[in-house]
């Protein structure tokens, strides 16, 4: 291999997948967008049914002008077996927006946060979520979460972790939280 070809193999952006059912693959990301902003990356995240500001967006929002967050959902639970028109319209312009910000080459990493469960809800469809992995630009780190990641997508996956559930304070009665939760 060249040189060229040497440092464009380790400069390339990698495509990352957090799933699994236990809590904290939200967190992983943007976990992962704090380092990135220390290097000075430029973030975007799309939130996928998500209507409200959890914790991320209002400390980006304060204090973290190098992350732009964009919310595509509505404020309540989406149902599996029988998603709203209007979920779906909303999971699909979300993508499209994504697709914008991908193109845009404004940004160094892009976070789809659930994308993994607007798939396994069919708000989204898998061929065009793979198109999107396979069109990136070179440079760009693209992060994909949520539980059910399909197979395909971790196939063409540089990363797969999967966050396991072992015990959950929920299952002790223990109510969600602002700052843990939310």
């Amino acid at each position: 291999m060249e040189n060229n070809e040497v440092l464009e193999k380790f400069q390339r952006g990698l495509v990352m997948v957090y799933t699994g059912n236990g809590k904290g693959k939200t967190t992983s990301a943007f976990g992962l967008a704090l380092r990135a902003l220390g290097h000075d990356y430029k973030i975007f995240v799309l939130q996928f049914m998500k209507g409200r500001k959890y914790g991320e967006y209002l400390c980006a929002e304060k204090y973290l002008p190098g992350i732009k967050i964009c919310l595509s959902g509505l404020d309540s639970f989406v149902m599996r077996d029988n998603p709203s028109p209007v979920d779906r319209e909303l999971a699909r312009n979300g993508l499209a927006t994504a697709r914008e910000a991908i193109d845009s080459g404004d940004y160094d990493m892009v976070i789809l946060d659930e994308i993994n469960v607007a798939l396994d809800f069919k708000l989204v469809d898998l061929q065009d979520v793979l198109e999107i992995i396979e069109n990136k630009p070179s440079y760009l780190d693209l992060v994909l979460t949520g539980r059910y990641a399909p197979q395909e997508i971790m196939e063409v996956a540089d990363m797969v972790s999967e966050v396991k559930d072992i015990k959950h304070h929920y299952d002790s009665g223990i109510k969600d939280r602002a700052g843990i939760e939310h």
